[in-house]
């Protein structure tokens, strides 16, 4: 008996990662017992990784429309207007169970697969980002994994010629057992020249393109949709493998054969393969697809039907052309060397059919697998109420250079160098501001137009309260944009969760999706794509939750965009966003609180969306008026790690004047939103602006010629000294 005539058990569909209902449901559907084949195309569909079945209920709550959106949620990414007919295409996609399990090809084919969605949409990709967390410093795998990742990043990166600007690199322990591995890829398209999935014109000829298909990956999006545990090292074979020299090839194929107007629709074989760019693509156009397997170009001999659909093999595309351009479309992909292959014809009929090894390998409707795709509204546990934390409670008589020290030299705060100089950053010439920044610059090739890119999480907050962390998450992202000078647009969002049947979890799910949806609709960036990591737990721990945004931004000339470096002496600097009072700081679940031993939850600081907005909006304002000549947004570690950061990388220094009274710990090193620190040659007419505004502002300090920190009348450090304690951080760990 061949497997596609076996038929399946519920201890089959069991180890495939379905429940017993929703074996049942499967039973219901079909009207009879699925053979193998269909069984794993419905635990692909049915995953929490292809399904979104425990989140679709949160997510539709979303706001995904504005002027800007092109393109929201659904399709292979996002895209928005920003001006002079392009658009930007963009989206972030996780590969955290990939990578903790082979770190290299995990990452490298995250960084693969994200690049594929956007240049599907018929975007050229012009920037790469990263959120990364991993373990604690100290843990036995965390520089293995960490090397790996990086690497792999790098290594697709460098090689397919796309510049990695910007991103993340953060440690907790929670992520011991589960790294967190997420990609985003930004593009470039005309406006009115995108490219959809839904699959059109009944007769027309559906088209295998790419590399060939082999055994890697199969099964990779169900088990991206369950918890670890100690034989996580035996999943190695569901790990794909990526091949960025032919990432390169196909990439520029697709776009040349988009240009010959040929294509009518285009699906990337990412998470499950054949089976879900198959089934995607038939289903949004309401029609039907019949492929014979015996026509997909593999790799490997006497690979079955079920092998064949649930492959993850990378750099790969389905498409369906117009009838008459096949042999156009045949000899641009024999010109770049790669597979060209009609395997089927798009149907009517409303169902996927596979054909193999002259008999029919599968034959169901596609509804259910999209349509009637389970949809759970799990059960929540009730948020705690978080107390207070009093400045009193946690902070000391020390200097604060001595505590800057000490925060510089941890990898919490330590310079991310020994990353990002991995990666080709200036690769395509056209790099304005890369890593270290607060958001990336990229200029738009050919004009004076710049993308502005960031990602930004806090999970302490999130983990504190799930929902003012969702929408700090938002703020901050939007502070880092303005921060530069460019107009924020819109999100794209990366949610990784610990397992969602469990109500402590589903509750920083739901809570924080209702947090970032009230942040995104107050600061006017829709969501226009997305991707949700649950099950991101490890013998039942689970990591700090870690919902990612990622923001991008528009500026219609890149010379006007400011740093967050100091740029001249004797400039005064200010915090926008805060006045003189003596107002301590807030210091709950900051890192201050952690670097002093604070291990109980206390109460992240509040998000105030309306001074977000309004502080932002003059910010943009000031710099557009050559007011402001350096500026950076206040997160974590507080003021005093802001200031010290805008010296780092200068031979400029400050003397900061310290308030009359309070706190000064919690005045230096509070985490509060909403602020800036700015610098100015004319503070008289900024601070006319603040006040003509309603925004609060104080002037705290003077750059210097001297590279030295001095905080008051006596506590001074050298911004070598701190500059050398950042810098040898990462280094020292790598080399144990």
């Amino acid at each position: 008996m061949t497997q596609q005539d076996q038929l399946m058990t519920f201890d089959d569909a069991a180890a495939m990662g379905l429940s017993r209902d929703e074996w049942e449901l499967i039973l219901k559907r079909l009207e009879r017992t699925p053979n193998q084949c269909e069984l794993g195309i419905f635990s692909a569909m049915w995953s929490e990784h292809c399904s979104y079945k425990s989140s679709k209920k949160w997510l539709k709550t979303l706001p995904v429309d504005g002027p800007q959106v092109i393109e929201g949620p659904g399709e292979n990414a996002g895209a928005v207007d920003i001006g002079d007919g392009l658009a930007a295409i963009f989206k972030i996609e996780s590969h955290n169970h990939p990578s903790f399990i082979e770190p290299y090809q995990g990452a490298a084919t995250g960084v693969g697969g994200i690049l594929r969605d956007v240049f599907t949409m018929g975007a050229r990709p012009v920037a790469l980002l990263n959120a990364l967390r991993f373990g604690a410093a100290d843990h036995e795998k965390t520089r293995h994994l960490l090397s790996g990742v990086v690497a792999g990043i790098g290594g697709y990166g460098n090689c397919i010629g796309i510049p990695t600007v910007g991103g993340e690199v953060n440690f907790d322990k929670s992520y011991n057992g589960n790294i967190l591995v997420n990609a985003m890829a930004v593009g470039l398209a005309n406006s009115d020249r995108i490219f959809r999935s839904a699959a059109t014109g009944p007769g027309n000829p559906v088209i295998y393109v790419g590399a060939k298909t082999g055994r890697d990956g199969i099964h990779g999006a169900t088990m991206a949709s369950t918890e670890f545990s100690d034989e996580t090292e035996s999943k190695r074979p569901t790990v794909q493998v990526g091949d960025p020299f032919t990432g390169k090839l196909l990439m520029e194929a697709c776009l040349e054969l988009m240009a010959s107007d040929s294509v009518l629709s285009i699906q990337d074989m990412g998470a499950a393969g054949l089976t879900s760019s198959s089934v995607e693509m038939a289903s949004k156009g309401g029609l039907g697809m019949e492929i014979d397997l015996d026509l997909v170009p593999a790799r490997e001999e006497g690979m079955t039907a079920y092998e064949l659909m649930l492959s993850e093999s990378q750099e790969r595309m389905l498409m369906v052309l117009k009838p008459d351009a096949t042999e156009t479309a045949r000899a641009i992909f024999d010109k770049w060397d790669l597979d060209f292959m009609p395997i089927g014809q798009v149907t009517e009929t409303g169902r996927l059919v596979l054909l193999k090894d002259r008999g029919t390998a599968c034959d169901i409707p596609l509804a259910p697998l999209v349509d009637d795709a389970p949809e759970y509204d799990r059960p929540q546990n009730p948020v705690p109420d978080r107390p207070q934390l009093a400045s009193g409670d946690v902070t000391t008589d020390d200097p604060i250079t001595a505590v800057l020290q000490a925060m510089f030299a941890h990898v919490d705060l330590a310079s991310r160098r020994w990353v990002y100089e991995q990666y080709d950053s200036d690769v395509m010439a056209d790099t304005i501001a890369g890593p270290g920044g607060d958001a990336a610059l990229v200029r738009v090739h050919g004009s004076q137009r710049g993308l502005a890119i960031t990602t930004d999480c806090t999970p302490r907050y999130v983990e504190a309260d799930p929902q003012t962390g969702g929408a700090q998450a938002v703020a901050e992202a939007y502070r880092n944009i303005c921060a530069i000078g460019a107009r924020p647009l819109a999100i794209t969002n990366n949610l990784n969760f610990g397992n969602p049947e469990k109500p402590e979890i589903m509750a920083q799910l739901a809570q924080s999706v209702v947090g970032m949806g009230k942040a995104a609709l107050h600061l006017n960036t829709p969501v226009v794509s997305g991707n949700v990591s649950l099950y991101n737990e490890t013998d039942g721990v689970a990591i700090r939750p870690c919902p990612v945004v990622g923001m991008v931004g528009v500026i219609d000339d890149v010379t006007e965009a400011v740093g967050n470096q100091f740029v001249a002496a004797d400039q005064d600097i200010f915090i926008l966003g805060q006045d003189n009072s003596t107002d301590d700081g807030w210091l709950g679940e900051s890192l201050y609180a952690a670097h002093h031993g604070v291990t109980a939850i206390y109460a992240p600081p509040p998000v105030d969306l309306d001074a977000e907005k309004r502080t932002g909006d003059l910010l943009r304002q000031l710099i557009a008026e050559k007011l402001v000549t350096a500026a950076h947004d206040i997160s974590d570690g507080g003021l005093g790690v802001a200031v010290a950061e805008m010296s780092l990388h200068t031979s400029f220094g400050a003397h900061i004047t310290l308030p009359a009274s309070g706190n000064m710990h919690g005045w230096a090193f509070g985490e509060d939103q909403a602020r800036y620190v700015v610098t100015t040659p004319d503070a008289e007419s900024l601070i006319a602006a603040a006040k003509s505004a309603a925004i609060p502002i104080a002037r705290i300090g003077t750059v210097t010629a001297q590279a030295e920190l001095q905080f008051g009348d006596h506590d001074t450090i050298s911004v070598k000294t701190l500059r050398s304690l950042s810098e040898g951080c990462l280094p020292a760990l790598m080399a144990g």
